[in-house]
C-alpha cells in the first residue's frame, strides 16, 4: 500500500512537471512569433548630397474610418504614424524649413489644423511611446508648414522624399487626401570640402577627390591647387597632372595648363594600362592649344 502510494506521488509530480514544461514552451512560442501589427513598422532612408536622413514610423490605415478631426485631432499634439513616436535621423547639420537641425536623432511630432497652418515640432528625445512622455520645453524647434488636399486618397500614411537635388530635398507626409511638404536643406558644398579638409588633416588622403570637387562647384581653386600640389610632391601621376592641368585653365593660367597636362599624357602613355580617359585628354589638350 506504502509502495502503491509513492509510484502515485511520483506519477502525479511528473504530471506537474510534464504540464509546467509545456505551459512554459507555449509561452516561449507565442513570445518568439510575429503576428501582423495593425500599423506596420516602416523606414526610409534618403542621402541629400553627403548626408544621410533616416525615418522611421509606423503607418496607418485609414481603413473607413473619417482621419482629420475625427481619429486625429485638429489642435492637438500627434505622433505622425502610429505607436512609437516617429522618428528623424540626420547624420550633418541640416535646415527644416529654414531652422537648424544638428546632426542627431530626434522625434517628430505635428499639429494638425483644419484649414491654413500645421505645426511641426522636432524634439530632443527620439525614445517617446507616441505623445507619452512629451515635455514641450525638449523641442528643438517648432515651424509652420502649409498642408495640401490631394484628389486621391492614400490609404497607408507614408513619408517620401521628393524634389531631390544634391543640397535639398522635401520630405512629404501623406495620408488619405493630405499631403504636408517639409523643405530640408543642407549646405553640401561647404560641408563636402569640410569632411575632406578633416580627412586631409588626419593623413586620409583625399586631394584628388577635394580638387575634383573644387572642380565640380567652381569655387576654391587656389585651395584645391594647393591639395593637388600635396598629391604630387608625394608621387607624380597621370590623375593629379591632369587635375591640376584644369585648376590652372580654370584660374586663367592656360599655357601653364597645358605644359602640366603634356606632362600628365606622358605618365599616362607610360603606365602599363593606359588611362581610360587618355583619349579625352589628349583632345582637351589640342583644344587647348587651338585656342590660345
Amino acid at each position: 500500500m506504502i509502495i502503491r502510494t509513492c509510484i502515485q506521488h511520483s506519477m502525479y509530480t511528473v504530471l506537474v512537471a510534464l504540464a509546467v514544461i509545456v505551459a512554459s514552451t507555449a509561452t516561449t512560442i507565442s513570445q518568439t512569433v510575429r503576428f501582423p501589427a495593425p500599423s506596420s513598422a516602416a523606414m526610409v532612408k534618403q542621402t541629400v548630397g553627403v548626408t544621410d536622413i533616416t525615418i522611421t514610423y509606423s503607418r496607418p490605415g485609414v481603413k473607413g474610418r473619417e482621419i482629420w478631426g475625427k481619429l486625429v485631432p485638429y489642435n492637438e499634439l500627434w505622433r505622425t504614424g502610429a505607436n512609437a513616436a516617429t522618428t528623424i535621423e540626420v547624420s550633418d547639420d541640416v535646415m527644416i524649413e529654414g531652422q537648424k537641425l544638428a546632426a542627431g536623432k530626434y522625434s517628430v511630432f505635428t499639429i494638425p489644423a483644419q484649414s491654413g497652418e500645421w505645426t511641426l515640432v522636432i524634439n530632443k528625445n527620439p525614445n517617446l511611446a507616441g505623445t507619452a512622455g512629451y515635455k514641450q520645453e525638449e523641442d528643438v524647434f517648432r515651424v509652420k508648414v502649409k498642408a495640401q488636399m490631394q484628389p486621391v486618397s492614400q490609404e497607408w500614411l507614408a513619408f517620401s522624399f521628393e524634389d531631390l537635388t544634391d543640397s535639398s530635398a522635401t520630405i512629404l507626409l501623406a495620408w488619405e487626401r493630405m499631403r504636408l511638404p517639409i523643405k530640408l536643406t543642407v549646405n553640401t558644398a561647404e560641408l563636402t570640402l569640410n569632411k575632406a579638409r578633416a580627412a586631409i588633416a588626419n593623413g586620409q588622403g583625399a586631394y584628388i577627390g577635394f580638387a575634383n570637387y573644387a572642380l565640380q562647384t567652381n569655387s576654391n581653386f587656389e585651395e584645391a591647387l594647393k591639395m593637388v600640389d600635396a598629391s604630387i610632391a608625394v608621387q607624380e601621376t597621370y590623375r593629379n597632372h591632369v587635375v591640376k592641368a584644369r585648376l590652372l585653365e580654370k584660374m586663367g593660367k592656360k599655357a601653364d595648363a597645358v605644359k602640366v597636362l603634356e606632362k600628365g599624357i606622358a605618365l599616362g602613355k607610360a603606365m602599363k594600362t593606359a588611362p581610360f580617359d587618355l583619349a579625352d585628354s589628349e583632345k582637351l589638350l589640342a583644344t587647348w592649344k587651338g585656342s590660345k
